[in-house]
């Protein structure tokens, strides 16, 4: 007997249309673009992130959020990064949603104690983390994206919970469950240093972009918006956040890590 090898293959019963149909969506699935959300406030954190998901992901999106804070001045800042970097930036209202700390408080300085905890610092801001996460997981889903990038870091989290490993592998469970996609939450500064976190923008620096020049002259970490030019960045040492990150900047620089 001649085998005629123009026959439809044995699929073992499966209909050989749903197969065809299959193979192709598959393939289709496969032809997508890798993307990913980032989440960018124009801080030294998100904006290292930001260029950590360019050379890992073939598109990016970024958001950052209007959250009632004290200052406009980081969302500015991010969007001429995110302009630099070719990337589409949008910006979500949360305004009224979070409060109770001194980033949304313009009667509290940022160095006191919180209000309803003398063991964590008053910039704490009650379900941040989470609140965003939950939101560019939900817009994520809605656009076929199902891989976000955050800044958070566990090594130097100051007392903010929701920056810790635990707190994100819980939430990419809780996502995912909810969703019932497999949402995957990306921490690239996990557990490196603030001076570390210099020696990652160094590292993934490329003829395109310096990313430790675009951190030190574009990003602003400073929590009351100061605009004050160092070589460490815009800032003042009167804050827990451009103090965290000068100190990092200089250490970075001691250890060889950037010139």
């Amino acid at each position: 007997m001649i085998n005629n090898f123009f026959s439809k293959p044995n699929l073992g019963g499966i209909d050989p249309i749903i197969f065809e149909n299959s193979l192709k969506q598959a393939n289709k699935n496969m032809s997508k673009k890798n993307k990913c959300i980032v989440l960018a406030s124009g801080g030294q954190d998100s904006t290292t992130c930001l260029f950590w998901a360019k050379q890992n992901f073939d598109e990016v999106v970024a958001i950052g959020f209007n959250y009632g804070q004290k200052h406009s001045k980081e969302l500015e800042q991010a969007k001429k990064i995110a302009d630099l970097a070719k990337v589409e930036y949008k910006i979500l209202n949360l305004e009224g949603l979070l409060g109770g700390s001194s980033l949304t408080d313009i009667n509290q300085s940022t160095s006191d104690q919180h209000l309803k905890d003398s063991s964590l610092p008053s910039t704490f801001t009650a379900g941040r983390n989470m609140l965003f996460l939950t939101t560019v997981a939900s817009f994520g889903y809605n656009e076929d994206i199902f891989d976000i990038v955050t800044g958070v870091c566990q090594t130097d989290y100051s007392g903010y919970f929701d920056c810790r490993r635990v707190f994100i592998d819980s939430m990419e469970t809780s996502l995912s469950l909810a969703m019932g996609k497999d949402f995957r939450i990306h921490t690239p500064l996990m557990y490196l240093t603030k001076a570390e976190t210099w020696k990652l923008a160094k590292d993934i620096s490329d003829d395109n972009y310096n990313v430790v020049d675009i951190v030190r002259t574009m990003t602003l970490t400073d929590y009351n918006g100061d605009m004050t030019e160092n070589e460490w960045g815009f800032g003042k040492l009167d804050n827990p956040a451009s103090e965290l990150r000068a100190k990092g900047y200089f250490e970075a620089k001691e250890k060889g890590y950037i010139l």
